[in-house]
């Protein structure tokens, strides 16, 4: 089940709860009580690389190739 987290407005607080997807969006209540909260956006960071294409033919960039300079 995903991890959200959430600030409290009137304490400031910072929490996480656990709950289905589907529910992300409903209210959300800080462990002091205060129904006072807002979402917070993360942001994930996965390491590693992408393999280069093949082929490296002609063609590709922007706009299939030919037109971008």
């Amino acid at each position: 089940m995903p991890r959200y987290e959430y600030r409290c407005r009137p304490c400031g607080d910072t929490f996480e709860l656990s709950r289905p997807m589907a529910e992300s969006g409903e209210p959300a209540v800080c462990p002091a009580g205060h129904e006072d909260t807002v979402k917070l956006l993360s942001a994930v960071a996965v390491g590693g690389s992408a393999p280069a294409p093949a082929g490296g033919g002609g063609g590709g960039g922007c706009c299939g190739g030919g037109c971008c300079g």
